[in-house]
């Protein structure tokens, strides 16, 4: 419901510095369209660039009030208004309420993904104009069905990050792998799985949404609609939620088993040795992890020729953003060498080199 080029509003209440803040600081780094303004109480008035470091100038302000005479100046209205946290538990704020009634009584449309669903509140449904909506994205999509492996026949390639702990940066190094690919004139295609890739892509399914029973059939779904009218040449980017490491991930194996990967990413902080929630939990060694998400997706797969050989590991993206440059090169080589495996950190030097290791290109 969110086009790529309808204008923004960031609804990014003390989130603007901290990972409470993701979806939007996601939004600001990765979405093409125009995000008009950013509000966040804590840094009205301050430059966006200083406090998160994404090249990107969009004024700050300290409410939805503030916001609207400069989406008026741009002509933007109507614009959508989103909400950019991703707080523990999927709750709206309190504090946000006010601004939520001020967008939607002045026309804007309201996206969230949230797990309170704000189309369910009265008194904000009662504020929406006549056309305008509000998108509660978080939701299970209506006629699911069980996975049977459909995928598994598409043509083109299909790519799926795996993480070895969550939030390491799957969906980052799926849109870096997609804008390096679509610089090349490849057919490159991104299935967001989580609020922030969802808001991006205008497409996907929310995961954490879905029934255990139908998860992987969502992916399935969400996959063969990203595959519509796809060639030899088409890659589809899934992006990875959760991790087999984790005790508390269900997400892996739904999305394993809906989109039937081509091949493998994985994704690692580099010099994490435990879970990062449960510093008890030793993550394994690399090698294997590896090993062990190539068992896991050689399983229930079609055996016929237009299938291909399973999966594997083919690419490391190693996240070094808690590095400096020396230190990152470091990892990066180390990783390397003891995994036996190209190894980049696509956000900090961009996907091209990972895409032509994925591809088997030289650079």
């Amino acid at each position: 419901m969110l086009s790529a080029d309808a204008p923004v509003v960031l609804l990014q209440h003390h989130g603007l510095d901290n990972p409470g803040g993701k979806t939007g600081l996601t939004l600001l780094r990765y979405r093409p369209g125009p995000i008009l303004a950013v509000v966040d109480p804590d840094h009205a008035g301050a430059s966006l660039r200083q406090i998160t470091d994404i090249k990107r100038d969009v004024p700050i302000v300290a409410s939805m009030a503030e916001a609207l005479p400069l989406l008026a100046n741009a002509g933007a209205l109507p614009a959508v208004a989103v909400v950019g946290l991703a707080p523990a538990g999927g709750r709206l704020p309190p504090g946000m309420h006010a601004d939520l009634e001020s967008a939607l009584a002045a026309g804007l449309c309201l996206a969230s993904g949230l797990h309170t669903r704000l189309g369910d509140d009265p008194a904000l449904a009662s504020l929406v104009q006549p056309g305008r909506w509000i998108w509660d994205l978080r939701q299970e999509p209506a006629a699911l069905s069980v996975a049977s492996a459909q995928a598994a026949s598409l043509p083109g390639q299909r790519w799926l990050a795996m993480g070895s702990d969550m939030s390491v940066g799957k969906m980052s190094a799926c849109l870096e792998l997609q804008a390096a690919a679509l610089a090349r004139g490849l057919d490159a295609r991104f299935v967001g799985t989580g609020q922030a890739g969802i808001l991006i892509s205008g497409q996907g399914v929310a995961l954490d949404a879905v029934r255990v029973d139908y998860a992987a059939g969502a992916v399935e779904r969400a996959v063969l609609e990203a595959s519509s009218g796809a060639d030899d040449g088409t890659l589809v980017l899934v992006e990875g939620q959760g991790s087999f490491c984790q005790p508390g991930s269900t997400a892996s194996l739904p999305l394993l088993r809906g989109s039937q990967p081509t091949a493998l990413l994985l994704v690692h902080r580099a010099g994490q040795e435990t879970i990062r929630n449960h510093p008890h939990i030793p993550l394994p060694p690399l090698a294997e992890l590896i090993a062990a998400l190539e068992a896991m997706a050689a399983l229930a797969r079609p055996h016929t020729a237009d299938c291909g050989d399973p999966p594997r590991v083919r690419a490391i993206a190693l996240n070094t953003g808690h590095l400096d440059a020396a230190e990152a090169a470091a990892a990066i080589a180390d990783t390397a060498a003891r995994t036996g495996l190209p190894c980049h950190d696509p956000v900090r030097a961009g996907g091209q080199g990972l895409l032509a290791a994925l591809l088997g290109l030289d650079l």
